[in-house]
């Protein structure tokens, strides 16, 4: 059964690799095996070294995903590094807040492109790669706000919903021709996007209150689902969307 999970020889892309999220999908990613593309505006270094400590291969790909300008880049740089992409982790994000009648069209816009219309070009050219070869695996990231509407971040809203569509879609193209594309939707994860709410005493609690685990989720929780929907244990897994979210939308 151990087989089924081990992504010896693969290469994998994780955007946002720095920090969070996307730095323990990586290392969870090596730890299966798995080479990794390490995308983001930002060195990953500290994640990088974690890489290499676990036997793993690492390249740095700088972009900033907020324009679909390094989208081919990033896939031509994966090749070059590595000598193969296998993967996509479609991870890197942004989020604006304030109320919906004061939101401005520049926060609307910064997150809209980061979150939606880069994660969708970044796919389209690795699955144009893929389908050449006839194999790949593409997670996105979603939310807790795939599901539901939220408060005060309406782009943030919109571009997770349209993750989620995304998905399906992508699904339904390219299943039979090899690719698999799924999403992973994080429930309230301590990291740099939700700060602001574990400062608010109230919000805090009324989060807590609701998640039957009790707690916060660790980035490092999100790890094996992305090891799970990259690996041959999920080859008939489609057009999925995983919560990892200790239990929310269940209450």
């Amino acid at each position: 059964m151990s087989g089924l999970f081990d992504l010896t020889g693969r290469v994998a892309v994780v955007t946002g690799a720095n920090a969070g999220i996307g730095q323990a999908i990586a290392i969870a990613l090596a730890g299966a095996g798995a080479d990794i593309a390490l995308v983001g505006r930002t060195p990953a270094d500290e994640t990088l070294a974690q890489i290499e400590a676990l036997g793993r291969k690492g390249a740095l790909i700088s972009a900033d995903l907020g324009t679909i300008g390094p989208v081919e880049r990033i896939v031509s740089e994966t090749l070059e590094k590595l000598g193969r992409l296998d993967f996509l982790i479609n991870n890197a994000g942004i989020i604006r807040r304030a109320d919906s009648v004061d939101f401005t069209e520049a926060d609307w816009d910064a997150v809209i492109d980061t979150n939606l219309k880069s994660v969708f070009f970044l796919a389209q050219a690795a699955g144009r790669h893929m389908i050449r070869q006839g194999y790949g695996k593409i997670v996105n990231i979603a939310s807790m706000l795939t599901f539901q509407g939220g408060i005060r971040v309406p782009s943030y809203t919109a571009s997770k919903s349209g993750i989620g569509g995304l998905t399906k879609l992508l699904a339904n193209e390219w299943s039979a021709k090899g690719v698999n594309v799924n999403a992973i939707a994080p429930g309230y994860i301590a990291t740099a996007n939700t700060t602001a709410l574990r400062a608010d005493a109230e919000r805090n609690a009324s989060i807590l209150a609701r998640i039957p685990a009790g707690r916060w989720g660790d980035a490092s929780d999100l790890g094996g689902a992305a090891v799970f929907l990259c690996s041959r244990a999920s080859d008939y897994v489609d057009g999925h969307i995983l919560a990892v979210d200790g239990g929310w939308l269940a209450r």
